[in-house]
């Protein structure tokens, strides 16, 4: 800060000397410009496509597990029995990488059952998702 006395108004006047924060932005300038270059990030491989086509065995179909009112099971429209469900889905999703199966239940079923498939399919490491009407109308 400069100070400057006397002259003709006898007074003090103060003013500001910006040079030294300039030289300040100048070397902050300096240093930001040249640290982005010393940055190097890590090398990421993309994945490829794949070449082959897959076959229809390979296909992953989506899995429905319905409850009809009569307490009966079906994985997409094969009977199956409530002792044999946990087996015949860890079966199907034994070579998958994507474990998610829907449930859709006909209108007069219990809770309890759909709570009872839900269960085991969790056992089974299978995630779960719930089909209603309204859902299977928009498809």
């Amino acid at each position: 800060m400069g100070m400057q006395v006397g002259g003709l108004n006898r007074g003090t006047y103060t003013e500001l000397n910006v040079v030294p924060l300039i030289d300040i932005l100048l070397v902050l300038l300096v240093i930001f410009m040249s640290a982005s270059h010393q940055q190097k990030g890590l090398d990421a491989m993309m994945p490829q496509p794949p070449t082959g086509q897959r076959s229809a065995a390979q296909e992953e179909s989506v899995i429905v597990v319905q409850l009809q009112s009569n307490g009966g099971l079906r994985i997409n429209q094969e009977p199956v029995s409530w002792d044999r469900l946990a087996d015949r889905m860890e079966a199907i999703y034994k070579e998958r990488a994507h474990k998610v199966a829907f449930i859709r239940g006909e209108a007069p079923v219990e809770f309890a059952l759909v709570a009872r498939v839900v269960d085991v399919l969790h056992g089974s490491g299978i995630s779960v998702g719930l089909l209603t009407p309204g859902l299977e109308q928009n498809r």
